[in-house]
Formats: structure tokens, sequence, C-alpha cells
């Protein structure tokens, strides 16, 4: 549930800085999610379908980049990519890691007509 919270934010943002920039019409949002992210792409695009009705972001497009979880062990000094759940270092076995990516929500960028 905690995407609707995050969608209205993004169209807030999204809202704003149309305004500013004298849109006329919003067509695209890139959004760069980490794969540790909660977020999930399929409920944000729903409340987005949703909320955005009667706004200048009716009918945008939202652009899902999904960014790789990679990890930095302190042990070895290895970075390395999750592939698909948390593990330890695969080059020493080493469990104390720091996430060095992952855990972004971005909005990247807006398209608009002006």
């Amino acid at each position: 549930m905690h995407e609707l919270a995050v969608t209205e934010q993004i169209l807030k943002l999204a809202l704003h800085h149309a305004e500013e920039a004298h849109a006329r019409q919003v067509t695209d949002l890139h959004l760069k999610i980490g794969a540790l992210s909660t977020i999930i792409d399929d409920s944000v695009q729903f409340y987005w379908d949703i909320i955005s009705q009667g706004s200048l972001c009716q009918g945008a497009t939202l652009h899902f980049d999904r960014v790789p979880a990679t990890l930095h062990c302190h042990s070895c000094g290895q970075a390395y990519t999750l592939v698909h759940e948390l593990t330890a270092c695969p080059t020493c076995n080493g469990v104390q890691v720091q996430v060095v990516s992952g855990q972004e929500f971005q909005l990247t960028s807006i398209d608009i007509e002006t």
C-alpha cells in the first residue's frame, strides 16, 4: 500500500516541474528503482493511472529502470552483484558487506510538451 504514497509524491514532483516549465502535457516519466527496493512497478502504474486523471500528467507513460543490487565486501574488498537474494561474498564467503547500489528510488527525468 505504500506505493500509493510514493506515487502521489511522484505526481506532486512531476506537476511542480511541469508547471515551472509551462508545460501543456507531461508525456513520460523515468523512474530508477533499485532491486532491493520494495516498490512494485505494477502497483505504481495502477495508482498512477488513477491519481493522474484530470492533471497535466494524465496519460503519461511511466518508464521503470531496475538497478541491480551491488554489494562491497569489507573482508576482501570484492564488489559483487546480487543475482536473487542476499548472499555472502562469492570470493571469501564474508558477510560483512555494504550495499553500494540497489536501494534507489528516483524520478530521473520528465518529458513534457510545451
